[in-house]
């Protein structure tokens, strides 16, 4: 048997049930039409500039640098029966972290029941005082979360970590199924697979439900830190499709507590600010002052009530890696209900005995900093070599306080037309949770396949490719 879970193939290779219908057409096609259709979506993509721009490489000339997120012709699918308990997962955890994001900005009733540490929290590089005893709207914070899951094991589904910030991403999912359905007709012939293009109007209406109160028509727009930014496609593309303006922080100023946006026919009033600048820029007065993303006076019209903002101010704290291994917690104390979704187990390298064995097992461990993202500021203990994990092992003793520690999973793996043929490599997936007046998760999300054999780094910053993902209806 396979040490990692095959979605497609059962340990005697036969399809599993609901991929019979794939493999069967799969098994039909030649390397070359697959070519063609794989070289047909390069050039579709690019027409279209749907490109991400690399930051951080290792290689100098590359930073910053577009590039194509490699697509691969072969979806991800998932039954119906998975679906559902996901599905239930997803929006039982993102309401827990919800209600932890209000409860640390007012009552701390989980500090004082000693489930998370204070310090934890007020120690948190994304904690914000400013929102301390602050009402947002609905008591929303966490209006959009991209929780990351991976199926390892014997095909258990794992929270790898929960997004909650700017969660970049569902423009591919979008893009991924036009592309699929555009190359591959038939196969949406012979499968019946759940829609995801009503992603856009299921985020307009959750924007929209969360104004302030008392507005009537709210207007909503999509703030971008500009061009340069890896994820603008992403911002130009939401704002398009839900047909509202996609604005930096040059176009709104505030007046008279209020924010208003520049328009060719003067001040518009806006009430809903869809946000992908990170705290820290979008607000010069409030935050750091050398910042030219962010709009002046936005915190205090936003701590009014008199504008909302979506994901709110302080959300990060929520998402941050020392903050992940208390979710489970987080949701027997909210909801009084046992987790749907298991957490991966993590050593929290701030503890005593938890440093011991994360420091005796580095080369069997993931370890990630605490506030990293994008795949960076990781080590892969398997994959790394000894000189890489002595020197890690001094970062961690430096500043324990700032890593935790996994085991490496087995993460399941997707059959993947690579230049050898098709192979298997390994995936996550990322769904996107909508919070306001109803919880919505739209079925799929994006699938990220590490295309490099025996990788397990998904990332597109780190060379990771990705798939459609189908949800089978019944």
């Amino acid at each position: 048997m396979s040490e990692y879970f095959n979605e497609m193939l059962a340990a005697d290779q036969s399809a599993r049930a609901h991929y019979e219908v794939f493999h069967e057409w799969l098994h039909a096609q030649t390397a070359l039409s697959l070519s063609r259709k794989r070289a047909e979506a390069d050039l579709i993509f690019r027409r279209v500039g749907i490109t991400f721009a690399v930051y951080g490489s290792d290689a100098a000339t590359d930073a910053g640098t577009e590039r194509l997120i490699p697509f691969d012709i072969i979806p991800r699918i998932i039954p119906t029966a998975e679906w559902t308990r996901l599905e239930a997962g997803l929006k039982q955890r993102v309401r827990a972290l919800n209600m932890f994001i209000h409860d640390i900005y007012h009552d701390q009733s989980i500090i004082e029941a000693g489930i998370v540490p204070g310090e934890q929290i007020f120690r948190n590089a994304q904690y914000r005082p400013e929102m301390q005893g602050i009402p947002v709207a609905s008591s929303i914070y966490a209006h959009i979360a991209g929780v990351d899951i991976v199926r390892a094991g014997a095909g258990e589904f794992y929270v790898l970590e929960d997004n909650l910030r700017v969660p970049s991403g569902v423009s591919y999912m979008l893009e991924d199924r036009k592309m699929m359905m555009r190359l591959f007709p038939e196969l949406f012939e012979r499968h019946k697979v759940a829609p995801v293009d009503h992603y856009p109007d299921l985020l307009l209406d959750n924007l929209r439900s969360v104004a302030p109160q008392g507005v009537a028509d709210p207007a909503v727009v999509v703030i971008t830190p500009g061009m340069h930014n890896s994820a603008y496609f992403e911002h130009a593309f939401l704002a398009q499709q839900m047909g509202v303006e996609l604005v930096e922080g040059q176009d709104l100023f505030v007046d008279d507590n209020h924010v208003y946006m520049r328009t060719t026919r003067g001040p518009r009033r806006v009430d809903v600010i869809y946000r992908r600048i990170d705290d820290d820029f979008i607000d010069p007065l409030a935050f750091r002052r050398d910042s030219s993303l962010g709009v002046p006076g936005l915190l205090s019209v936003y701590q009014s009530g008199r504008v909302t903002l979506a994901n709110a101010v302080g959300t990060g704290v929520a998402d941050d890696k020392s903050i992940y291994p208390y979710v489970p917690e987080m949701i027997r104390f909210y909801l009084s209900e046992e987790p749907i979704l298991n957490n991966v187990p993590t050593f929290q390298c701030r503890k005593k005995d938890d440093l011991a064995y994360t420091l005796a097992h580095l080369p069997e461990l993931v370890v990630k900093e605490v506030h990293g993202a994008g795949g960076y500021g990781m080590l892969v203990g398997p994959a790394s070599t000894r000189a890489q994990i002595e020197c890690f092992r001094e970062k961690i003793i430096a500043r324990p306080d700032a890593y935790i520690a996994q085991p490496t999973l087995a993460l399941s793996a997707c059959p993947t037309f690579v230049e050898s043929g098709i192979a298997p490599r390994h995936i996550d997936l990322r769904p996107f949770v909508l919070s306001g007046e109803t919880t919505s998760v739209v079925p799929g999300g994006l699938t990220r396949v590490a295309l490099s054999e025996g990788s397990l780094v998904v990332n597109s910053s780190q060379g990771g490719g990705t798939k459609d993902t189908w949800i089978l209806e019944q």
